[in-house]
């Protein structure tokens, strides 16, 4: 079990701070209501470039995100600012109802925020608030427009704030943490042209409106991941949870249905691409252009085919890893008696 936890946090790139001291850990409330009132943030909405979120606060957003299953589920980050970069000491979920499409805090959810943040401070732990994080279950991680609209009013009245999407079906089929920081752009400021965020990711076509419908409204940040000496006993009991639901759970059966709907998705997209192929191939004064686009959407196909493929893969060998290492295990055990 120690040997999965050592890979899990170096597929993941959880790096050791401080073997002795835990200085990110270490709060200075003056040095923070300083930074908050001098708002360079404001002067530049490119200020905030990286994140670092501490490896219990990873687990248990991925914990809290897997069970929710194919519910998006909701809660809060704490930490501080040190620079360009949001440092995510801890997490802790909120009593939110959500559904497959969007999550919304109310009343309830509000009032559970200031209890427990103040029953933080009465203990010690000044960290504020410093943003907020939800699922995206097997569509990846991006904002919404939903997500737009929370993220800017939470930036509007309580900034600097961030914004972390994890994907939990994504995260089960990879083996690997799927999640991404955001921040939005003041109302009235436009991106430059290629300024937005580079990397593919495999989109579902029913989402592909919504995501490219405010992708120039907010730029990703990047995320590296840590732990500290302090940590250690904490990590050692989320991770003996975590690892028994893994270790309990096969990649394919869990997400049996996240990988149906992908395989049903690259069908309709192979569909579309042929169709467009077939029109384009009649001809006509822009027949260039669409040949470009055909190609590029055709490339896009590719990566996804190759994505999903290799997704099963990691199932297929996690499911033959078990079986070695397991079945004949009872038989032992009474052979042993």
């Amino acid at each position: 079990m120690e040997a999965m936890q050592r890979a899990w946090e170096l597929e993941n790139s959880v790096k050791l701070v401080d073997q002795h001291r835990d200085a990110l850990y270490s709060y200075d409330e003056a040095e923070q209501k300083s930074i908050s009132a001098d708002r360079p943030w404001k002067r530049n909405p490119h200020h905030f470039k990286n994140v670092r979120i501490s490896a219990v606060a990873l687990l248990k957003m991925v914990m809290h995100a897997r069970s929710g299953g194919s519910i998006e589920v909701m809660g809060l980050m704490q930490g501080k600012i040190a620079g360009d970069t949001f440092i995510v000491t801890d997490a802790f979920r909120l009593p939110v109802e959500g559904t497959e499409t969007r999550v919304n805090a109310g009343a309830e959810a509000d009032e559970y925020q200031v209890q427990y943040l103040q029953s933080c401070r009465d203990n010690g732990r000044l960290e504020n608030a410093i943003g907020w994080y939800h699922s995206h279950p097997g569509y990846g991680c991006w904002l919404s427009g939903i997500d737009v609209s929370t993220q800017m009013l939470q930036q509007s009245f309580q900034d600097p704030f961030l914004a972390v999407v994890v994907d939990p079906d994504r995260t089960i089929s990879a083996g690997k943490v799927e999640i991404g920081a955001f921040r939005t752009y003041p109302k009235d400021y436009k991106p430059a042209v290629g300024q937005g965020d580079d990397d593919y990711q495999t989109i579902p076509l029913a989402k592909i409106e919504d995501f490219g419908a405010h992708a120039s409204q907010y730029y990703s940040l990047e995320i590296s991941h840590y732990k500290s000496s302090l940590d250690a006993h904490l990590l050692e009991l989320l991770w003996n949870k975590y690892w028994v639901t893994t270790l309990s759970q096969s990649p394919l059966f869990t997400n049996r249905e996240y990988s149906s709907k992908q395989i049903l998705d690259l069908s309709q997209k192979i569909r579309n691409a042929e169709s467009s192929i077939k029109s384009d191939s009649r001809g006509g004064p822009k027949q260039g252009t669409r040949s470009s686009g055909n190609d590029t959407q055709l490339e896009k196909i590719v990566k996804d085919s190759n994505k999903i493929a290799g997704e099963e893969r990691i199932g297929l060998i996690a499911g033959e890893v078990k079986a070695r290492l397991f079945n004949g295990v009872g038989a032992i055990v009474r052979k042993g008696t």
